[in-house]
């Protein structure tokens, strides 16, 4: 049996990683026109308005310039409402679903968070609408359920890793590092500079998960079938050694006193800015930073360099990739039509094209048909070269429909020192169970 699940983890990898090299060349939509539907040739007799809800850490730039667009063609208006981040957010995304006081479109994750949210009674069944016929088979996985597809995917995937300054790099003198160790090495030097050798920013503490979550690639390297184990309770983060390394990772960063002083309070924002000024030199965060940097930061982000998480051993060196998350239509919605209005342009050439012409490219989409562009950055040709080789590995959430939602605040307590890595990665065990069995998974009873 593991031997057939190492298997299917190799044939995971392999599909999704040309998928993901041709999605990384993207720019507008030029095709794809056959399956926009018609939906797009009619418009409404009269104006509606409908409601998104998305992360208050999304760039809207992308989704007015699409609501602009949507309004002028057909009459249709789109309040946007923010939520927060992280644990907090999910709970208000939980909140307003139970009560029903949702809005029309909802924003939210791909993965084993959507199916933590039971979307066959909350969101509307897109399997058979035209514009699924758009998305990327690997993307579109992570939004079905029972043979049910949810979700069209909102903006890129990204990339897990750590962004470093390269002026800092080339001025100490700093390789990139491919093993754990040449990553501490460098560290000690950065330190040893009077600088912040990794930047934390736990008061968003959604951040304080990306050395546990990017590690993914080298604990599915050292151990194929851990993910389809661990969903069917044949194994744990704290008894599968290569686990267990990702928590004593994130553990080891403090314990060396590698973080800014002020990491409990400090926001992303803030380590952007650390990022950027060279006063903090590393960075564990996903792709999506690039963006913020390019906005906020335009005239530095050709400083921006980018390397995976490092294993122990540089033979199996990779990178961890996030799927995106959703646009998902609320089932209780009294304006369904213009809902799937909204998806169908959001998903067209057209809208695509609208909504990337004033967003700075951080990783691949998952629709279908787009053209090389001439723009890729710095930071994300870093990451071209694993594509092209094929070390690419899924986010454990995009491979299992298993995350337990307190590992926000328990990665933030091992970062800072108040439980061990044992400890805490026993603690994630536990809220991985109590997920488990609230789905109801085979082998959990």
């Amino acid at each position: 049996m593991k031997k057939e699940a190492g298997m299917s983890m190799l044939i995971v990898r392999k599909v999704m990683t040309p998928l993901l090299i041709l999605a990384l060349f993207i720019g507008v939509l030029t095709g794809c026109r056959s399956n926009e539907g018609s939906i797009l040739n009619t418009t409404d007799p009269k104006e509606s308005t409908i409601s998104i809800l998305i992360d208050n850490q999304i760039e809207q730039d992308g989704i007015r310039a699409v609501a602009a667009k949507i309004e002028e063609k057909y009459h249709i208006k789109t309040e946007i409402e923010t939520r927060p981040s992280g644990v907090e957010g999910h709970e208000v995304i939980k909140t307003r679903l139970a009560t029903g006081d949702m809005a029309d479109l909802v924003f939210y994750n791909s993965g084993s968070l959507l199916q933590a949210l039971n979307p066959e009674q909350y969101f509307v069944d897109l399997t058979q609408e035209p514009f699924i016929n758009n998305v990327e088979y690997s993307f579109k996985k992570s939004v079905t359920v029972n043979d049910k597809v949810f979700g069209l995917p909102f903006g890129n995937a990204l990339a897990g890793g750590w962004f470093y300054n390269k002026k800092v790099y080339r001025e100490l003198g700093l390789s990139v590092p491919k093993t754990w160790n040449e990553l501490i090495a460098n560290s000690e030097k950065i330190k040893a500079a009077g600088k912040t050798a990794v930047i934390g920013t736990y008061k968003d503490d959604w951040t304080s998960q990306l050395i546990v979550l990017a590690d993914n690639h080298n604990v599915i390297s050292q151990n194929p079938t851990f993910a389809e184990d661990l969903a069917a309770n044949k194994a744990k983060f704290a008894t599968s050694p290569a686990a267990l390394r990702s928590f004593e990772k994130l553990s080891e960063v403090y314990q060396k006193g590698y973080l800014n002083s002020d990491y409990k309070t400090a926001t992303y924002k803030d380590g952007i800015e650390m990022l950027v000024d060279g006063t903090g030199v590393q960075y564990p965060i996903v792709s999506g930073v690039l963006s913020v940097i390019k906005r906020d930061f335009p005239d530095r982000i050709n400083d921006i360099g980018f390397f995976p998480q490092p294993g122990d051993s540089s033979d199996t060196n990779g990178m961890t990739v996030f799927m995106p998350a959703a646009i998902y239509v609320n089932k209780n919605t009294q304006k369904l039509e213009a809902a799937k209005k909204w998806l169908t342009y959001f998903a067209s050439s057209e809208g695509v094209k609208t909504f990337l012409s004033n967003k700075i490219i951080v990783g691949p989409l998952a629709i279908k048909g787009r053209e090389v562009p001439n723009n890729i950055i710095p930071a994300v040709k870093d990451m071209l070269p694993y594509f092209e080789s094929e070390d690419t590995t899924p986010a454990l959430e995009n491979l299992i429909p298993l995350k337990g939602p307190n590992l926000p605040q328990i990665t933030a307590q091992v970062g800072s020192g108040q439980l061990s890595a044992k400890a805490g990665a026993a603690l994630y065990d536990q809220d991985v169970e109590k997920q488990a069995k609230e789905l109801g998974l085979t082998g959990w009873e």
